[in-house]
């Protein structure tokens, strides 16, 4: 079978009788810095047209110097919170003109070097990243080779490159206030166990919220390594639910985490928010299956996807800025519904 010969501006150019040149200012969208006249733009056009003219996008992105792609490399795409970052970046993203091509770290920096040099590989133009721990290499190299890049969700307190976090203090400060007030005093707190400062933070400010209020700050305190089996979850929160069975409020660092400890809590019949009340991270569907919906962190997830895309373009047109960019989270409080 004899394959179809690939159209070229060439065969353009023969068809409508000018130079190679001149279509390819045309088909690269430069007829206007070159004075081409709207009447040669419509005949190229239409030649190309009725030519069934496929540009070559690999070559025309070395031509340009851009693929007119972001990599976007996530924690775990399976996480709620991940899943719908991911959307707001990709429909921010087209709208700029960008497609996203994205990966998970698995929070893993093994794997999250492989999706790297992947995405480094396919000449993204920038990259968004939700950093691993133990990934702060693959970062400094980022800033060596001088690729446009903005963090996300965490940084790394000794590199100085563009980030957009949540104010993780505060989130987990006021939630364990918040439960502080309605008289509890046995409240416990589960988070990942990890170096990345995100999760620090949370774990300070749970524990800067009871020590003020005078209560044990470290004893009701669960640090699980992360997994995606939810048996590894299970086997660790059981361990801590049956040392601590007078635990009056439980408070969770993400969104995983809270999904994963309300789900065991329906396996086991421990009554949420009845029995134990419960403040989550980021909300969800799961969080509005009870009788009385649930409390939780709520990040402006919209605003800041928005705001990541912003800025990791105008990093990708040459701007030199760096910004340190922390929002504020919201407590939502639901105490019951009208049915």
């Amino acid at each position: 079978m004899k394959l179809e010969k690939k159209v070229s501006i060439t065969d353009i150019a023969r068809k409508v009788g000018v130079s190679v040149a001149l279509v390819s200012y045309v088909m690269n969208g430069r007829e206007k810095e070159k004075r081409v006249s709207a009447e040669m733009v419509k005949k190229i056009r239409q030649a190309a047209e009725e030519l069934n003219y496929q540009p070559n996008q690999i070559a025309r992105s070395l031509r340009l110097g851009s693929t007119k792609t972001i990599g976007l490399l996530v924690a775990d795409i399976a996480n709620p919170f991940f899943g719908q970052f991911a959307r707001i970046v990709e429909d921010e993203s087209f709208k700029a003109g960008y497609t996203v091509v994205f990966g998970s770290s698995d929070e893993d920096d093994v794997k999250s070097a492989f999706v790297l040099d992947t995405l480094l590989n396919r000449q993204v133009d920038g990259l968004i990243i939700i950093p691993s721990q133990g990934s702060v290499r693959q970062i400094r190299d980022l800033i060596k080779r001088k690729k446009p890049f903005v963090l996300f969700d965490r940084y790394f307190q000794d590199v100085n490159c563009n980030y957009i976090i949540l104010d993780n203090f505060k989130a987990t400060y006021t939630a364990t206030r918040h439960l502080i007030a309605k008289g509890h005093r046995k409240i416990g707190l589960v988070a990942y166990k990890t170096s990345l400062i995100h999760m620090k933070e949370r774990i300070r400010g749970y524990r800067e919220a009871l020590k003020e209020a005078g209560l044990e700050h470290s004893k009701y305190l669960a640090e699980i390594k992360f997994s995606h089996s939810f048996r590894d979850f299970e086997n660790s929160f059981r361990s801590f639910i049956n040392r601590h069975s007078d635990i009056e409020a439980l408070l969770c660092a993400n969104n995983g985490l809270s999904i994963s400890s309300l789900y065991y809590a329906s396996q086991n019949c421990i009554r949420i928010p009845e029995g134990i009340d419960f403040i989550g991270f980021d909300g969800g569907e799961p969080f509005d299956l009870y009788s009385t919906p649930l409390s939780y962190v709520r990040q402006p997830i919209e605003e800041m996807g928005r705001e990541v895309v912003k800025l990791l373009t105008e990093l990708m047109n040459d701007s030199s800025k760096v910004s340190h960019i922390m929002h504020d989270p919201e407590l939502v409080i639901r105490e019951g519904r009208d049915c």
